[in-house]
């Protein structure tokens, strides 16, 4: 005898692929690197010795 067994094949629902790739760079707040604030001030300070220079 076979039984008729009913399979409930679970089918995940689909996934938002943007959301996805954002979690693997992993994607957060729009703030800038330590580097860049370091090469910022770098350049200011450039910027200010070249004005002292100037006067």
């Amino acid at each position: 005898m076979t039984a008729n067994v009913a399979t409930n094949l679970k089918i995940p629902k689909p996934r938002n692929p943007v959301a996805i790739a954002t979690r693997q760079r992993l994607a957060g707040s729009h703030r800038k690197s330590s580097a860049a604030h370091r090469q910022q001030r770098k350049r200011e300070l450039v910027r200010l010795m070249m004005r002292k220079d100037d006067d």
